[in-house]
């Protein structure tokens, strides 16, 4: 498939730019591409969404902190899938899965996530669809400090127990097939948003 790749000088494109090519993915400008992936920043990912709708290239979005609406409907409009999740590491997602359960029986949790200084949201986009998942009311800590990657923790107590969830990204090669199974299922899902790699497992 033919790739535009947003953010390939970033933290995850630098990793995500040769898996691709691995992958047997072609990386292309925009104009000549049958996919578009976007690992940026919050300010302009909603731009590079809205261009590539524009050019009738559907969209797969890694980017977290950013306000999902307009695109919803400029996705909808277009005729053309645009995928969002929070998080594109599996672990992460079964994570969030085993959390909703657990919550069904231990409603008492908090999150703790922890992610590289440079991170520009707090809460994580993956903490805050975790607590959704939870039933929404669930604090969360957020730790900003140098040398960590992403990591995040679900405590749920019970009188005399505590059950911790927990997964850890060490690298960001981590991310690389929740990509490669989103690029792969773009074309099957329907106009509009999709948010959640959990729809494609």
């Amino acid at each position: 498939m033919k790739v535009k790749l947003f953010g390939a000088g970033g933290k995850v494109g630098f990793v995500l730019a040769p898996a691709l090519r691995e992958a047997g993915h072609e990386l292309v400008e925009l104009e000549a591409a049958e996919a578009m992936v976007d690992f940026t920043a919050p300010d302009v990912v909603v731009e590079h969404i809205t261009a590539a709708l524009e050019a009738g290239v559907p969209c797969v979005v890694g980017t977290s902190g950013w306000n999902t609406d307009d695109v919803a409907q400029k996705a909808e409009a277009a005729g053309l899938p645009v995928f969002y999740a929070p998080n594109f590491a599996i672990g992460a997602v079964l994570m969030m899965r085993f959390a909703a359960e657990a919550a069904k029986h231990m409603p008492r949790a908090e999150i703790v996530e922890l992610h590289h200084e440079t991170k520009v949201d707090a809460p994580s986009g993956t903490a805050k669809a975790t607590a959704e998942a939870m039933g929404g009311d669930v604090p969360i800590h957020s730790v900003r400090l140098p040398g960590i990657v992403a990591h995040q923790e679900v405590l749920l107590a019970e009188t005399g127990q505590l059950l911790t969830i927990r997964h850890d990204a060490f690298s960001r090669e981590a991310y690389v097939p929740g990509v490669l199974l989103a690029l792969e299922r773009l074309q099957d899902l329907a106009p509009g948003l999709t948010i959640g790699l959990e729809n494609l497992l």
